[in-house]
């Protein structure tokens, strides 16, 4: 039924768990997966009295994200030629995720998102509501939330 999953990566155990899920899924369904990372975008410093001060240069901070989405991406690709399931590897550069997930997810020509439940826990989950919840919400594309 499916042909093409992204599957949304942070690093964390628990979407690293969901990756090697949405794999066997891919693998048993005989889809080809897209693995997806939200790169975060510079911070803004406010300058004035008590602020602190980020010696990180956005160059250095852009080259410290890529590093660490290849870190990611590299893990779940490696993971996807031992099942051998057909794999390509993506990332967007946003502080908006949910929105980076979807236009992923459309530009690729995925039909299904594979997320986790739930990402962050809390108050500020609650508060800020979760990016599954977000990409359940605004996608055009199927979303299946794996728990």
């Amino acid at each position: 039924m499916f042909k093409h999953i992204l599957v949304p990566t942070d690093g964390s155990e628990l979407s690293r768990s969901t990756a090697r899920r949405a794999i066997s899924f891919a693998k048993e369904a005989g889809a080809q997966v897209t693995i997806f990372y939200a790169k975060p975008e510079y911070p803004i410093a406010y300058f004035g009295e008590g602020a602190l001060i980020d010696p990180t240069t956005p160059e250095k901070f852009a080259e410290m994200a890529d590093q660490q989405a290849a870190e990611y991406l590299s893990e779940v690709d490696a993971w996807c030629q031992e099942a051998g399931v057909p794999c390509k590897t993506t990332s967007a550069t946003s502080d908006i995720p949910y929105e980076a997930i979807i236009a992923a997810a459309e530009s690729s020509g995925c039909d299904l998102i594979f997320m986790a439940s739930h990402g962050r826990r809390g108050i500020s989950g609650f508060l800020l509501g979760s990016e599954t919840n977000k990409v359940l919400t605004h996608s055009k594309v199927p979303v299946l939330v794996y728990r």
